[in-house]
């Protein structure tokens, strides 16, 4: 029986990743302003307009409706003609402070109050993950990896003109087939879904796509004549985005992280401050994995962390290699120990985590991109030697 597993991403027209870009411009914009801002900032959209929501404490003045607009119409979504445009659009603001009762415990942890040296609690409970497998260079998933790669590629075709008819809406999806050892055999499936204007053939899709997407992204290697590939394989996609559909923000948590290839808490990242152990320790816990396979600890690794409001150190920690690591649970929860600290107030001050950073993430997948402080390899001798 054929081991088969699939991974998809969607295009930053998808109306849940405008959110999400919004939720993170208005965060950046913030601590620009601000680096000690608290923001949990929530964005809904429709056909009707665009409604942001949440909590925000700050010294900064945000001009908050400027960066919808402006967010939206960056993304592509600037013509009456879509069904949406971002010039025009209803936006609604509804924002309030963060509760008191909740920085009590950000600020000064449960240890702090018991006397230990001062410092941050989480901001909240709940479990995070982190992953990383040497099937990719980028130590990610190669079906989600492809997904999102064929993904931007079907928005730099749109924006670089190469592709003049397509819109902002897309999704895309791979199927791998594995063999036995887990290593990748060929890939099964393609499928690409992407909006396009009112008068263009089903066939020109098919061939535009086949060619200035998919051929510059995937290995041929890896395609045989038996691979599928699948280009709007309802017929018609013209009604897209907003106009198509409503957005939210978080929605797209397995596209944000691994794809389905590991477990996942539940907490979404975009639009939350850096103090939200949801956002934080998810980045750390991958900044954890990635460095352990680099360093030969294991072909893959899955990380789980707890913890609980208030309090600085986590109440878990567990990992899984798979089977793939020549060294016990214990042992690799010895390193983790004696080279990381899973604290938030660690966090942030290792990955740098209070500058505006996000906008970038909210797209396109938050792991596997050299560009982000939590993708960092500097930690690998220290693994290294700890191990011995």
């Amino acid at each position: 029986m054929k081991k088969l597993f699939t991974s998809e991403s969607v295009t930053n027209g998808h109306p849940d990743k405008v959110c999400d870009q919004i939720s993170d411009a208005v965060l950046d914009a913030y601590l620009k302003g601000d680096p000690d801002s608290r923001v949990a900032c929530e964005t809904a959209i429709s056909c009707k307009g665009v409604l942001v929501m949440g909590e925000i404490t700050s010294k900064a003045t945000v001009n908050v409706e400027k960066i919808v607009r402006d967010t939206i119409v960056k993304i592509g979504y600037n013509d009456p003609e879509l069904g949406f445009d971002g010039n025009t659009c209803k936006v609604t603001i509804e924002l309030n402070k963060q509760s008191a009762d909740i920085a009590l415990g950000v600020d000064n942890s449960l240890e702090t109050k018991n006397g230990s040296e001062v410092e941050r609690g989480a901001g909240d409970q709940g479990m995070m993950f982190g992953y990383a497998t040497d099937e990719t260079p980028e130590y990610m998933p190669m079906p989600l990896m492809l997904s999102h790669k064929l993904a931007k590629r079907l928005m730099n075709v749109r924006l670089d003109g190469t592709l003049k008819y397509l819109r902002p809406d897309g999704k895309t999806q791979v199927t791998l087939e594995y063999n036995e050892d887990g290593t990748v055999k060929r890939i099964d499936t393609i499928v690409v879904s992407t909006q396009h204007n009112p008068d263009v053939s089903v066939e020109k899709i098919a061939e535009d796509i086949k060619e200035y997407v998919i051929k510059p992204v995937i290995d041929p290697k890896l395609i045989d004549e038996n691979t599928r590939i699948l280009v709007n394989p309802t017929g018609r996609f013209v009604i897209g985005g907003p106009a198509g559909d409503s957005g939210l923000t978080g929605r797209k948590i397995i596209v944000d992280t691994y794809g389905g290839a590991c477990g996942h808490g539940g907490g979404a990242f975009s639009g939350k401050d850096y103090t939200k152990v949801d956002r934080s320790a998810s980045y750390y816990s991958r900044y954890v994995a990635k460095n352990l396979v680099a360093a030969g600890i294991a072909h893959k690794i899955e990380i789980e962390v707890a913890y609980a409001i208030g309090v600085a150190k986590p109440v878990s920690l567990y990992v899984n290699t798979f089977g793939t690591s020549k060294y016990s649970d214990d042992e690799i929860l010895e390193v983790i120990d004696k080279v990381f600290d899973f604290r938030p107030s660690s966090i942030i001050r290792s990955l740098n985590l209070n500058t505006p950073i996000y906008s970038n993430t909210a797209a396109y997948g938050h792991f596997g991109w050299d560009s982000y402080p939590w993708e960092n390899l500097n930690k690998v001798n220290d693994i290294k030697e700890a191990i011995k």
